[in-house]
């Protein structure tokens, strides 16, 4: 008997894949061929082959120096991963694969809320609300907003230097130029990076639109850089300071590993997941099909009906 080509197995169901919150937050490869073992991946360099289960994977960043098999890509596909083709370290993203999720659901929420400007203030005193639980950021302006967060985050900046004993002399960043900084900001700048990587992973398997921010606007990735600023002061910010405690040896590289354990222990990929539900207004409303993919019709006064379905002139099928 042969073995049923690629093209005539079945996809797993959405009931069958493994939540976004269960998977591991990223996988980083370069300089490998990526390639496919069953089930599984391979990624094979000059040091042998590890063996990577696709099913855990919530995004496979490939770095410089990859080259990934059709079939790789099928696996992938199949269990629903995303797949980001990055620059040197995952610091640059440069091309991005399909979304988790099969409903449109959150980011037909999103753009409900995105669109109209009383929505679209009500979710960034939301997300104010989740960064600093102890203000009440109700009847604030979004000037009043920007100057509370200018606030808090410099006072984090200061309070963070106290605890770790690390100098601190201002953020300074000079995009492109990771090394003109110090310690302290280098490490600031790359728990960020990491955490608009995160994030940008969470806000792709959801399937919400990257570019309709609640807080940051005119930029393809201001959602994304909404949800990462909602755990700056908690973790992005105490972990760069652990990081440049430490020393200045290595930093970029030690304060991406300190984020990744610090992802890890928080459970931050569940709390995006339930953060932006929340945030939507569409936590327990997702639409999953659980035998397949679902596509309605609309119609009049927000009903749906059934597609794949010729309808008349009075709405009856044929």
């Amino acid at each position: 008997m042969t073995a049923p080509s690629l093209g005539a197995r079945a996809f797993s169901s959405p009931r069958e894949l493994t939540r976004v919150g269960e998977r591991l937050s990223f996988v980083y490869l370069e300089r490998c061929v990526v390639h496919r073992d069953a089930h599984a991946l391979t990624a094979e360099d000059a040091e042998g082959t590890t063996h990577i289960p696709s099913a855990t994977i919530g995004t496979l960043l490939l770095g410089p120096g990859t080259r990934i098999t059709h079939q790789a890509m099928s696996v992938l596909g199949e269990c629903g991963a995303g797949v980001v083709w990055v620059g040197e370290e995952g610091v640059r993203y440069y091309a991005g694969g399909r979304a988790l999720t099969r409903s449109s659901a959150l980011v037909e929420a999103q753009a409900t809320a995105w669109a109209n400007r009383r929505a679209r203030l009500s979710v960034a005193r939301a997300m104010y609300r989740l960064r600093f639980p102890d203000e009440d950021p109700s009847g604030l302006t979004r000037h009043e907003l920007l100057g509370r967060e200018g606030t808090r985050v410099k006072a984090c900046y200061r309070r963070e230097a106290v605890r770790t004993g690390v100098p601190w002399h201002g953020r300074h960043y000079a995009p492109g130029d990771f090394a003109s900084a110090d310690a302290p900001n280098q490490a600031v700048t790359a728990a960020a990076q990491c955490m608009y990587g995160i994030a940008h992973a969470v806000v792709a398997a959801l399937g919400c639109a990257p570019g309709l921010g609640f807080v940051h606007s005119g930029h393809e990735l201001s959602f994304v850089l909404d949800i990462a600023d909602l755990y700056k002061t908690e973790i992005g910010i105490p972990v760069a300071f652990d990081a440049a405690a430490e020393g200045t040896e290595d930093i970029g590289a030690r304060t991406r590993r300190a984020l990744r354990d610090a992802v890890n222990r928080t459970g931050l990929l569940d709390r995006c997941v339930s953060d932006i539900k929340e945030l939507l207004g569409a936590d327990g409303q997702e639409r999953v099909a659980h035998d397949g993919d679902k596509v309605t019709l609309q119609t009049d006064r927000g009903v749906e009906v059934d597609s794949g379905r010729n309808y008349d002139v009075e709405g009856q099928s044929w």
